[in-house]
């Protein structure tokens, strides 16, 4: 239910949540359920059927005037779909331990996760694939990414590297992108989505960087099926003109909430061409001094 008021309500909300002041954020744990609930667009009778639990209980909560138990905070954090990292926040709030560890993924009980993660990126290939954290810092990418950022200005390209910065920047991959209006909406629209879900101060200072670059010439939606469907993203490389399709997984149920917050984002031949350039790229790489 959370989810679907949400995505009614999140084109109304971008100017608000823009404006939020960071050092505004709530401190007591009565405030920050008012701050979640509030952002979910959530009335107190709202969050009380959602969490069956009576108004009067909740206003109290709200208001500090009764201390919620540990089990209470994680299930209002739950019907309000709070992000693992910020439901630490407020069980810190409550006065009680975190409940979900934000371990580093070099850490050794990550371990798993990461050859995982390096398992996919390489089973990917010839295709794009990359993996990136909650504000889109760049974790790993195989081998068919690197000709993908080609030209790209060396700045952008030292770590910590932002994907979307690298992306829609006019000194990164924006001027070999065809259709950068486009693709450039696409992607503010979903960090924009992002900053509306999670309040993440960083993510609303990255939307207003990325707003600020060029777009380009807008250009008329072409009329083939895939453009219906789909945003491609059509660039400019030196194996010629590239079209793909982008799909994101994450890691289901994750407990760790560095884990939760990591996601691959795939690229897939939105055409025959593509996928064909992309295959006899790998075998020429193969055959190539040093290649595999």
């Amino acid at each position: 239910m959370a989810a679907a008021r949400r995505d009614a309500y999140f084109c109304a909300m971008q100017p608000q949540i823009l404006a939020k002041s960071p050092s505004a954020q709530p401190a007591s744990v009565g405030e920050l359920v008012r701050h979640w609930r509030q952002l979910r667009r959530m009335s107190q009778l709202d969050l009380a059927l959602e969490a069956d639990i009576s108004t009067r209980h909740l206003s109290f909560i709200e208001t500090g005037r009764s201390i919620p138990s540990r089990e209470m905070v994680l299930h209002l954090a739950e019907s309000l779909d709070v992000p693992l990292r910020e439901r630490n926040a407020l069980l810190l709030a409550a006065g009680y331990a975190p409940a979900f560890p934000a371990r580093d993924l070099s850490d050794p009980a990550l371990r798993p996760a990461r050859e995982a993660i390096d398992a996919l990126l390489a089973a990917h290939e010839p295709f794009p694939a990359l993996a990136v954290d909650r504000r889109w810092t760049l974790i790993a990418a195989n081998r068919a990414v690197q000709p993908l950022i080609a030209g790209a200005a060396a700045e952008l390209l030292n770590p910590p590297i932002n994907v979307l910065r690298l992306s829609l920047h006019p000194q990164g991959m924006a001027p070999r992108i065809a259709n950068l209006a486009e693709w450039r909406d696409h992607l503010l629209y979903r960090l924009r989505r992002q900053h509306a879900d999670s309040a993440d101060a960083a993510i609303g200072a990255l939307v207003e960087e990325l707003a600020a670059y060029p777009c380009g010439p807008t250009r008329p939606r072409s009329a083939e099926s895939l453009a219906s469907i789909a945003v491609p993203l059509r660039l400019r490389t030196e194996n010629g003109a590239l079209s793909f399709l982008s799909a994101t997984m994450v890691f289901g149920a994750p407990l760790d909430a560095t884990l939760s917050e990591i996601a691959l984002e795939t690229f897939l031949p939105a055409d025959a061409e593509t996928a064909e350039a992309l295959r006899l790229s790998r075998s020429l790489s193969a055959v190539a001094p040093g290649g595999r």
